[in-house]
């Protein structure tokens, strides 16, 4: 399958940069959601596999939602953390041919080169991130040798000027665009033509509507290197943490996980192939 070979591919790019540094173990931090976030281990968890889900490490002092020990997990970048992760490499696992392992990998990206292991990582709530200039200047050096990042879970005005801000340290020049619908990046495993936005959770529950703040409208958008790859993708006012996390979830529309799960296995498979 073209999956593996490009990962291959990649595997050359990422390992060697890291020679120096010992692969950093799976291990598992606090979450931030309490009892809805709890997930079992899988018999298989400690199965090596071809593919790991990323998920990025970061400060958060920005925003209404920033603050705490992000080392010690329980901020927000562990929203949707484990239960979602664990839940979309099961979905990888059934619908594509992608070797994928059963558990996420949270990436210190101030742990030496260890980011340069993981080819895909997920960003949550990237609209309370606060990236050291440090940070930032590694995820860009990570980004450019071919990985890919995808922010997630971010709703409104406040929140995008926050992640603008961090953006803006990684690509200082980079140019943010919407995305079309028949960018092959919707393409790579199922066409998808309808993109409607992907509601969160708490926001349907505490006020009837599927966004956060004025997060009205859905942007599919993107950040690309200087060969025209998307290395950033962007869920702006849509939550897709939620659509994994919560599929399960009797009172959490079914429409929003149909479509989460989908735009979610293009997306890997899109970092794995360009």
């Amino acid at each position: 399958m073209k999956v593996y070979a490009t990962f291959r591919r990649l595997a050359v790019v990422f390992v060697p940069l890291a020679l120096i540094w010992a692969q950093r173990e799976f291990r598992v931090y606090e979450h931030l959601e309490g009892a809805s976030s709890d997930a079992t281990l899988p018999p298989d968890y400690a199965t090596k596999a071809e593919f790991v889900l990323g998920r990025l490490m970061y400060p958060s002092g920005r925003g209404r939602f920033g603050g705490g020990d992000w080392l010690q997990g329980g901020t927000t970048w562990t929203v949707d953390y484990p239960k979602g992760d664990r839940f979309f490499a099961s979905a990888l696992r059934r619908l594509t041919r992608i070797d994928t392992r059963s558990v996420e990998q949270p990436v210190n990206p101030d742990d030496g080169d260890d980011i340069y292991y993981w080819p895909y990582l997920h960003v949550s709530m990237p609209g309370t991130w606060n990236l050291t200039d440090r940070q930032a200047a590694k995820i860009r050096d990570y980004l450019l040798r071919g990985g890919f990042l995808f922010c997630d879970s971010f709703f409104g005005t406040e929140e995008w000027l926050v992640f603008e801000h961090g953006i803006r340290k990684v690509f200082p020049q980079g140019q943010i665009e919407d995305l079309a619908a028949s960018d092959p990046i919707f393409q790579t495993v199922y066409d998808i033509r309808e993109r409607y936005q992907v509601g969160n959770f708490r926001s349907l529950m505490s006020r009837g509507t599927p966004y956060r703040a004025d997060g009205t409208v859905p942007y599919w958008r993107a950040i690309r290197d200087a060969k025209g790859r998307i290395v950033v993708a962007m869920a702006f006012n849509s939550d897709l943490g939620d659509s994994w996390h919560l599929a399960d979830e009797p009172r959490y529309p079914e429409k929003y996980s149909a479509l989460g799960i989908r735009i979610g296995v293009n997306y890997v498979t899109y970092a794995l192939t360009h």
